[in-house]
Parts: C-alpha cells; sequence; structure tokens
C-alpha cells in the first residue's frame, strides 16, 4: 500500500511540474506572433540551450499580441514604438544599442510609430 501511494504520489509531482513549466497563455510566442498575417520576426537559432529570434518592425508596422518566456534582448536599430500590456499604453523611445532582461511578459502589443525601422534580436534560454 505504501508503494502505491508513493507512486502515486510522485506521479501527481511529475505531472504538476511538467504543466507548471509550460506557458499558461492561450497567445501565441513572439515567434508565431506576427502582424496582419505576416511575420514579423524570424528564427536565427535554436538548439538544446537557446532560441534566438530576429524580429524586424518597418514604421507602422507592429506584433499582435503575445506573450515572451524569459529573454534577453539587444536593439540592433532603434524606433519609436506604442506598447499596450497589462500596465497600460505608452510610447517609448528604444534607442540602437539598447538590451534589457526580462523575466517574461504575461501580454504585450507593439506598434512602430517612428519613421525608421526597428530591428531586435530576442534571447530565450532554454
Amino acid at each position: 500500500m505504501f508503494l502505491k501511494n508513493s507512486f502515486t504520489y510522485f506521479s501527481l509531482v511529475l505531472i504538476f511540474l511538467f504543466v507548471s513549466c509550460k506557458p499558461n497563455s492561450s497567445l501565441p510566442d513572439p515567434l508565431t506572433a506576427g502582424w496582419k498575417g505576416k511575420k514579423v520576426c524570424e528564427l536565427l537559432e535554436e538548439n538544446k540551450s537557446q532560441r534566438i529570434l530576429k524580429c524586424t518592425f518597418a514604421p507602422g508596422i507592429g506584433h499582435e499580441p503575445h506573450f515572451h518566456l524569459p529573454h534577453f534582448g539587444y536593439t540592433l536599430t532603434g524606433s519609436t514604438f506604442r506598447i499596450k500590456d497589462t500596465k497600460g499604453t505608452r510610447e517609448i523611445n528604444v534607442k540602437t544599442g539598447s538590451y534589457f532582461n526580462s523575466n517574461g511578459t504575461q501580454w504585450h502589443e507593439v506598434l512602430n510609430i517612428g519613421d525608421s525601422t526597428a530591428i531586435f534580436l530576442i534571447i530565450e534560454p532554454k
């Protein structure tokens, strides 16, 4: 009886851990999300330790609502963006060469309202 209960408990713990490691979102991730049916991010590299995306936003192009897992971002070319997320809507000027670390984003939507094409690298550890 002890062995059976231990096995059941162990199985439940494994299932919980497996489910809790998956993103809890019905939204697409940044690679899958696009803008008006067109992709804005391309997969540069994916291996067992990381996934690297290159996302390009010409003026007037955005990124439909999506979530992010923890990641590092680097701005190859900056511009001005309107961002909508859980905090509301704001406009930010993203400078070329800027970078950030994120613990993940539940959801956001962005739109390039500037006059130059912005390009970002998104590096997601696995």
